[in-house]
């Protein structure tokens, strides 16, 4: 039955995705590996599995990890204003109707985890320009924060959840409160010690042409767009925690196993990091209220429990879901932006879970992907 699920990942070449590579742990074996499509579309190069990625997104789990680690050694506290730390955040301005007027709320770190700061995802807003400027494009992570706190909020700190820049600047918050560049605490505490040796968020340890080749959807069709990160790189010494990674879905899927085996954080810290944080009125803006609730830094389980995973996806095509109910653990790779297959993603998990526990009729999810696209997949 779990060819099911490879089926309905093979559809997703018909969609015009060039190629996938998805792996499925369940208690520490891997159940379901497989790939299909191209890695280099127009030279007909298969898909082998070893394939380096840009992760955009799925970059924020393991920069909300890391920053976990150090909440566990008491560096910091969730409550604590981010000005603290990063002064640079202390008198901020927000947008009103009446214009920009001083805020009347802190940022407090816990903001930064929840994507409730008030900041935007303006990657090319008018101070990050200066900065690139006034560094000469290099845009060191520490300073690039600094200019960034000069623009002003989109609302007042811990209104609403928005999608933003808010785990680039946890990224700058690891790096002060460690001592070490951000990029080197990752590697020291998280790659190093799981093996991820094909996992680097370094923009001068990445080897772009052993990348595979990236695409965007576009007009029907999948169109090489290069190998490098798209918009996220702000400068050649930036380091971007929301979106900087580069890995492989062997090594992306060991990061995963070593949150599910809690070799990254304590049991306590994971079941906070996986518990739903947003207030009613911040729901209104979270972009799966309907079937999840928002941790710190992850999609996780509502109370109601219909849900069990926690996770995230990259622009790219990227997406991960941990299940510790359960002993799950997916990743899902690929190098599309705009990929016709983004709203599917979600349903592979659901099917893993139906195969295995029977948890969902097969009907209803066929339902839901013939109402996102013409799709059909046999059971």
């Amino acid at each position: 039955m779990l060819d099911t699920v490879k089926d309905f990942c093979d559809g997703f070449l018909s969609l015009g995705v060039p190629g996938f590579d998805l792996a499925v742990y369940r208690d520490g074996e891997c159940i379901i590996r497989h790939t299909n499509g191209y890695s280099d579309l127009e030279n007909k190069v298969r898909m082998t599995g070893k394939e380096k990625y840009n992760i955009y997104s799925c970059s924020k789990s393991i920069t909300c990890t890391a920053a976990l680690q150090l909440w566990e050694k008491g560096l910091f506290s969730l409550e604590d204003e981010l000005s603290l730390y990063l002064p640079e955040f202390k008198e901020m301005t927000v947008k009103t109707e009446d214009g920009i007027k001083k805020a009347d709320n802190p940022i407090l770190i816990k903001h930064l985890f929840e994507m409730t700061a008030g900041l935007s995802y303006a990657t090319s807003s008018p101070s990050i320009k200066k900065c690139f400027e006034d560094t000469n494009g290099r845009c060191p992570t520490r300073e690039t924060i600094k200019y960034i706190a000069n623009e002003p909020l989109l609302f007042e700190p811990g209104d609403r959840w928005h999608y933003s820049l808010c785990h680039d600047v946890l990224g700058a918050l690891i790096e002060v409160i460690s001592g070490e560049k951000f990029e080197d605490y990752l590697e020291n505490h998280i790659f190093a010690p799981l093996g991820m040796n094909d996992t680097t968020f370094d923009p001068h340890k990445i080897q772009v042409e052993s990348l595979a080749e990236q695409y965007r959807f576009k007009e029907g069709k999948a169109v090489n767009i290069g190998k490098n990160l798209v918009e996220y790189r702000l400068g050649r010494d930036y380091v971007s925690g929301g979106a900087g990674g580069v890995s492989t879905v062997d090594d992306y899927i060991k990061f995963l196993e070593g949150l599910r085996q809690m070799k990254l954080l304590k049991p306590e810290t994971l079941t906070l990091m996986s518990k739903d944080r947003l207030t009613p009125h911040q729901k209104r803006t979270f972009w799966t209220e309907k079937t999840h609730g928002y941790g710190l830094g992850v999609r996780c389980p509502k109370e109601d429990k219909i849900y069990t995973d926690f996770g995230w996806g990259g622009a790219a095509g990227a997406y991960h879901a941990v299940d510790m109910e359960n002993g799950l653990s997916l990743y899902l790779g690929m190098h599309l932006l705009s990929s016709p297959a983004q709203g599917l993603r979600t349903l592979i998990y659901r099917l893993v879970k139906a195969v295995l526990f029977g948890t969902e009729d097969f009907s209803n999810i066929q339902k839901e992907i013939s109402a996102l696209c013409d799709y059909n997949l046999t059971y």
